[in-house]
């Protein structure tokens, strides 16, 4: 990549991580639009941190509050909202985790998955499915209420996300919704989940990065993690905001438009 390539791509990343219009969609379309090559595994780990960054700076009051609860629970036996609210983000992402160990042994996205016409199909259903959720949401809840069976379908859904054009952050809100979430509450139990869904994936294209002999330009790497934490800030503080005057309506359409033009172009 170049410089101009990085950056584009880190803002991209950043916005599109958080937004339910699926970040795998909007990525591969400077490769089918100029011809960009992928970024590469290296740039991902960088980007993945910039977003790490961006959703723990803005939720660092509400992390640090489950964290200090969670540990008084395991210690101590103080039970609490906080601490219910952490082990809620913990055994959400057991789903997601065995599923995505499971996809990745037999690389399953990369031989399978990986292609414009999957991308362009998961894009357009889960907008639809997300309309439907968002017609018939009762919104009666916030995520301080979130029961064992929430935790399980939220965190099933979130398995979902593994397939490109899904989208992690629209699939974990459909299903907030459907489970009486508000759309402020499923946005911010996403954003929650998405902590250690991160750290995870993360993690693991960090140890490939690790055990394999790529070369690492980390001044462009540094370049990426700033710009995909701003982006990724940014995008959060705003998305709640305009859920809250607009609801989910204008990323459905944006979703079924790219859907569309992504299969125009393989076409």
């Amino acid at each position: 990549m170049d410089w101009i390539q990085a950056v584009l791509l880190a803002i991209l990343q950043g916005l599109t991580e958080f937004l339910p219009i699926s970040s795998s969609a909007h990525l591969i379309l400077p490769s089918q639009l100029l011809g960009w090559a992928e970024q590469g595994l290296a740039f991902d780990v960088a980007v993945h941190v910039g977003s790490l960054a961006a959703v723990l700076i803005y939720f660092r009051k509400e992390v640090a509050e489950m964290t200090s609860a969670w540990f008084a629970w395991v210690l101590k036996g103080e039970k609490s909202v906080n601490g219910r609210l952490a082990w809620a983000v913990i055994w959400g992402t057991f789903p997601v985790g065995l599923v995505g160990l499971i996809f990745a042994l037999l690389d399953i996205v990369d031989n399978y998955l990986r292609s414009t016409s999957v991308i362009a199909a998961t894009t357009i259903i889960f907008a639809l499915v997300l309309w439907w959720a968002d017609s018939i949401a009762k919104e009666a809840r916030d995520e301080h209420t979130i029961r064992v069976k929430d935790i399980i379908f939220i965190g099933c859904a979130q398995a979902l996300a593994l397939v490109p054009g899904t989208s992690r952050s629209g699939i974990t809100m459909t299903a907030g919704l459907l489970m009486g979430l508000s759309r402020t509450a499923a946005a911010r139990f996403s954003f929650l989940l998405s902590i250690p869904a991160i750290i995870l994936s993360g993690g693991l294209e960090a140890f490939q990065l690790a055990t394999g002999d790529t070369p690492v330009d980390w001044a462009m790497l540094g370049l990426g993690t700033v710009i995909s934490g701003i982006a990724a800030l940014t995008c959060i503080h705003y998305f709640l905001i305009l859920l809250d005057k607009l609801g989910f309506k204008p990323f459905i359409f944006y979703r079924l438009a790219l859907g569309i033009v992504l299969i125009g172009l393989m076409l």
